[in-house]
This record gives structure tokens, sequence and C-alpha cells, in this order.
């Protein structure tokens, strides 16, 4: 499989503490990255940024032989029956898609791909939703 390198996997400035909201996805997505790792996933990005939108998660999943762009969406902790599937908008599912274009346009990538949510509660993940798509 033919995948670019990205060139820049953490930011290295130092940054002041993040806002609680902030801290809350950021907790997420290293549960989420912690999960995919023990799936036997292969990260290959983190935080991918194109223009104004961004993507959390670039992964490739082995046993299906395809790379994965992963959304998480997180909450601290559990409200009932709310999910973190519930913050993920119309609005956040187009930008998400738009990021993923960008991504294989910009990278010329030509191979197969699928876009994943990954739902984090409490510091687990609750919900894997494979191959979602955009209406």
């Amino acid at each position: 499989m033919n995948v670019p390198r990205e060139s820049n996997l953490a930011n290295s400035k130092k940054q002041k503490s993040p806002a609680p909201h902030m801290q809350v996805g950021m907790d997420g997505e290293a549960v989420a990255l912690e999960y995919i790792r023990l799936l036997g996933y292969k990260l290959y990005a983190q935080n991918v940024r194109l223009g104004h939108n961004e993507i959390d998660i670039i992964a490739f999943d082995p046993e299906n032989r395809i790379l994965v762009f992963i959304e998480v969406k997180s909450l601290k902790k559990s409200f009932g029956d709310y999910s973190p599937l519930a913050n993920f908008t119309h609005f956040k599912k187009k930008k998400l898609f738009r990021a993923v274009r960008k991504w294989v346009a910009k990278n010329e990538y030509e191979e197969g791909y699928r876009v994943d949510l990954i739902c984090v509660v409490g510091g687990k993940v609750s919900e894997h939703f494979k191959a979602i798509t955009f209406e």
C-alpha cells in the first residue's frame, strides 16, 4: 500500500493548558488511540488540519488492509442515554468528509479508505461505527 508520509505528527510548540472542553476531546482521542492500537491499527497521523477542517486520526487497519479516517467524539461522563454520537451533527459530518476529500486529493491517494466514528464516554470507548457515510 502506497501511503505518503506525514511530515509533522506532533506540534512541538509549548502551549498553555487547554480549555476544559478541549481537554475532554484530547483525553478522548488518547483513549481512541489506545483502542485502535489494541485492534492492531497502525497510527499514520493525528490532528491533521486542512484549512478550517480537521481529521482526528488517520490509521491503517491491517486486517482489512485499508486506510481509516477516524472522528472521535467524547463525553467526560455518562449522561443517561445521551451519546457522543449526538454531537456528530450534519455540519460536523460535512466538515469531516470535506477534510477527507481534501487529504485524498492533496496526497493523490488512490487506494481504498473508510471513515469511522469512535465515541468515548468516561475514559472508555462506548461505540465504534465503521464505514460511516455522508448523506
